[in-house]
């Protein structure tokens, strides 16, 4: 239904009735120019005569400006903290407060076996809008900017962390530190010439 201008503005319902049109906007576009055979562009294409939304021009800008004004501030290029809206096995949806939400592949999130819907987490912002007007982020560049921050932090102070002993190889170890890989070698495993590297395998050790 139309919303009521007058009336205290309430951002849930406002999402839902305008959102909603605005970033489906082209499909029903194009839906309408193939039924009518029209050559008529998206962009010289007369909103006001359609009025498929029921507001008039300028009841669209405010609702527009007002839509605008729900939505969070969020660069590219930047880690930030998102809500988890719904997951299944393939896809883990998650909402970071722009115009549309990100989806994410659910073994970005192997590690942590309990998360589930509610729960929030740091994700990458790639794009805010690919070709197909979808916002692209990840989970998996943001905790790899986060072990380097940490890393970094580490460096600086001297704290002894722990890290888990993934596999051996050649020369060493491969330690899991705050999910970045390092190789260990075989010389700082212990003060002592150590031959059995396979023992250390699948425990965590301390740096």
């Amino acid at each position: 239904g139309k919303l009521n201008l007058s009336q205290p503005f309430n951002s849930a319902t406002f999402i839902h009735s305008f959102g909603f049109f605005r970033v489906y906007r082209n499909t029903i576009i194009k839906a309408i120019m193939a039924e009518d055979k029209t050559t008529q562009g998206i962009a010289d294409f007369d909103w006001d005569a359609l009025a498929l939304d029921g507001y008039n021009a300028a009841e669209r800008a405010e609702l527009s400006d007002k839509y605008d004004g729900t939505l969070n501030s969020v660069a590219e290029k930047e880690v930030v903290e998102g809500t988890i809206v719904t997951m299944n096995k393939k896809e883990v949806v998650i909402n970071i407060g722009s115009k549309s939400e990100g989806v994410i592949a659910t073994n970005e999130f192997r590690y942590n076996p309990d998360l589930k819907a509610g729960d929030t987490v740091e994700v990458y912002v790639e794009t805010q809008e690919d070709k197909y007007g979808q916002l692209v982020i990840s989970h998996k560049v943001a905790r790899t900017h986060s072990a380097w921050r940490k890393v970094n932090e580490v460096l600086k102070t001297g704290e002894v962390i722990t890290g888990y002993v993934k596999c051996r190889t050649k020369g060493g170890l491969i330690v899991d530190a705050f999910g970045l890989e390092a190789f260990l070698p075989g010389s700082q495993i212990d003060v002592k010439p150590i031959r059995d590297y396979d023992m250390y395998v699948g425990k965590n050790m301390e740096f």
